[in-house]
């Protein structure tokens, strides 16, 4: 059973600092002490009594994207259905998986470390209520069906199409603190990720986000789309849109 999720902001090592800089602030977070061999890692921390961690930023040395570590009670049967469903095992350990989805997407697999308290929405400097909600899997048309299909089975969540944008997809994830959004895009390209902030006002978010080093890239059609200063690409959209 799926137990708990990951947002992982990945962004090129260079950037670490600024991008970690970033996401702390938006997020009402704290880092944790780097960690990995190149101290490529970190957790933003939520403040004293605001739930279990769900948030890392990532050095990488290549992309600029997101991906979703998720754990399970039963580590060794998530790893196996993954397989099963089509995805392909590329490292691993006791605890750990690197897998990657039937359209080449990077995710991990983990045992579960006992999270269970889903943090708060932070309140901006003007009141506006806002979180780091999910990861939206980027997909081409021809991909789309195997990739929403194997992330289904792998976690045992639905698939909740979207009523107002026939493009969008969610895993039905009430109790985790990361949602999953499949996006069926216009073209032909490998699948990539990047992250969703909701937001009770997204032009008050706007504002706040660019005061801190952020960019405002384009208006969507429910959602704003933005570059932090890392370069990596987000969005913040209203959640009742």
């Amino acid at each position: 059973m799926l137990k708990w999720a990951w947002a992982f902001i990945d962004r090129p090592e260079p950037a670490f600092g600024r991008s970690a800089r970033f996401w702390t602030a938006v997020t009402g977070t704290t880092l944790s002490a780097r960690r990995g061999v190149r101290g490529e890692f970190a957790t933003l921390l939520p403040a004293e009594g605001n739930g279990d961690a769900s948030l890392k930023v990532q050095g990488v040395l290549s992309g600029n994207g997101a991906h979703v570590d998720l754990e399970f009670d039963d580590f060794q049967a998530a790893v196996a259905r993954a397989a099963e469903l089509g995805g392909a095992v590329v490292e691993r350990d006791d605890e750990w998986a690197y897998v990657t989805s039937p359209s080449g997407y990077g995710l991990c697999v983990t045992a579960w470390h006992g999270a269970t308290r889903v943090p708060r929405p932070i309140v901006e400097p003007d009141g506006t209520r806002s979180r780091l909600e999910q990861v939206s899997i980027d997909v081409a048309p021809s991909a789309y069906d195997a990739e929403v299909a194997f992330w289904s089975g792998l976690t045992g969540l639905d698939v909740v199409p979207s009523r107002s944008w026939p493009e969008f997809s969610w895993l039905e994830s009430t109790g985790l603190p990361v949602t999953v959004l499949f996006q069926r895009i216009g073209e032909e390209r490998a699948t990539s990720a990047h992250l969703d902030m909701s937001s009770s006002n997204p032009d008050s978010s706007r504002a706040w986000h660019e005061s801190l080093g952020a960019r405002f890239v384009e208006r969507g059609a429910g959602w704003l789309v933005m570059r932090d200063p890392g370069g990596g690409i987000y969005c913040l959209a209203d959640p009742e849109d």
